[in-house]
């Protein structure tokens, strides 16, 4: 078998294909070897290669910009020896998983790279929070990959009427989006899930307490992630996941699995918020002004959508959210964006004391 061949067997269940190999080939002419980040840790990354999981330190791509540093998923040049081994570069992601940290800096964190499937995982156990859910979505969306919603622990619900009513709530939040329920603990929804992640890369997302290893394990077939009991109150469990892994499916596909996050902030994704609120954005379309906030501006369709019944009013709010909130990051690390969100909020301000100053000489 040729080398070219070895690898190719070694690395087609990790991802590897005909396009990645014609990427790497300058490379590979090199000397250098291809693989998969399966792991990161502290500056040093395991890799899945043709001759097996090497460890690898990432100091030679470490570069200010934290959405440049090495992440899971990512396919990257490793050099074939050498103590400590290095890894020389990577190759330009197709898609990329970033959210704001919480950071005073307002830096994004690269959580996962080329990912084709985002599986949003969101627990039956407590009260569905559908504005978390769009957010997730939000930045499901912009990564590039296609969300999934799993609604997690479905044996809590017997009832199959609320069931379908959870059910209903939930794609009424996500336009778009497949909505799946499932009992890893009764094996119930778990054949439609793994079709769907059996090709290509999945990230498996979620809060804590989502169930997310447990996900996690009966896709993989085996208690392969460690698996901690929820607490009744509020379904919240303790981060069981510490660290993301990237793991082969047996059944095909490759599974990346995340800690839970407690903080989602969205990270420059106006596309990702114009996606999950699609009804709205083609709404906007119709209002009498195209720079429109949806708010009191007269010949609003958006408005006028919740005055007669046809968008739930808690859509619009969270849409607001979304959009404000991407604003505001944006504008933190944007110059141009900064000047003109101060531009709008002095208008914005200049109004309401015209407003102000109407309504009291009219109140004379």
């Amino acid at each position: 078998m040729s080398s070219t061949s070895a690898v190719f067997a070694a690395l087609a269940p990790y991802g590897w294909d005909r396009a990645w190999a014609d990427q790497f080939a300058p490379h590979a002419a090199e000397g250098l070897l291809p693989g998969r980040v399966v792991r990161v840790d502290r500056g040093q990354c395991d890799v899945i290669t043709a001759g097996g999981v090497l460890r690898a330190d990432t100091a030679f791509v470490t570069p200010p910009d934290p959405l440049r540093v090495v992440c899971t998923g990512d396919w990257v040049a490793v050099e074939p020896g050498g103590n400590p081994r290095y890894v020389r570069s990577y190759l330009p992601r197709r898609t990329a998983f970033v959210r704001s940290t919480s950071s005073k800096r307002s830096e994004g964190q690269i959580l996962a790279a080329n990912v084709d499937h985002a599986v949003v995982a969101v627990s039956l156990a407590v009260e569905l929070d559908l504005g978390r859910v769009e957010r997730f979505l939000a930045l499901a969306w912009e990564s590039g990959a296609q969300p999934v919603v799993v609604l997690s622990k479905a044996d809590l619900v017997p009832d199959p009427v609320t069931l379908a009513h959870l059910v209903r709530d939930v794609e009424t939040a996500a336009p778009g989006v497949p909505v799946l329920t499932v009992s890893a603990l009764r094996g119930e929804g778990l054949d439609t899930l793994v079709a769907l992640v059996g090709a290509g890369t999945s990230v498996l997302l979620g809060q804590s307490g989502a169930g997310k290893s447990t996900l996690a394990n009966a896709l993989l077939g085996e208690d392969v992630m460690d698996v901690r009991a929820a607490r009744d109150v509020d379904g919240k469990g303790r981060h069981t996941t510490t660290t993301r892994n990237l793991l082969a499916l047996p059944g095909g596909g490759v599974l990346i699995d995340t800690p839970g996050l407690r903080g989602v902030g969205l990270w420059d994704a106006e596309t990702g918020v114009g996606q999950v609120f699609a009804e709205i954005e083609e709404l906007a379309q119709e209002c009498r002004f195209h720079d429109c906030a949806h708010d009191s501006e007269p010949g609003c369709a958006v408005t006028a959508a919740v005055e007669t019944g046809r968008l739930p009013v808690r859509r619009l709010e969270s849409y607001r959210k979304l959009v404000r909130e991407n604003q505001w990051i944006v504008a933190k690390t944007d110059a141009r964006a900064r000047a003109e969100l101060r531009r709008d909020w002095k208008r914005k301000g200049a109004e309401g004391r015209a407003a102000m100053q109407a309504k009291r000489g009219h109140l004379r």
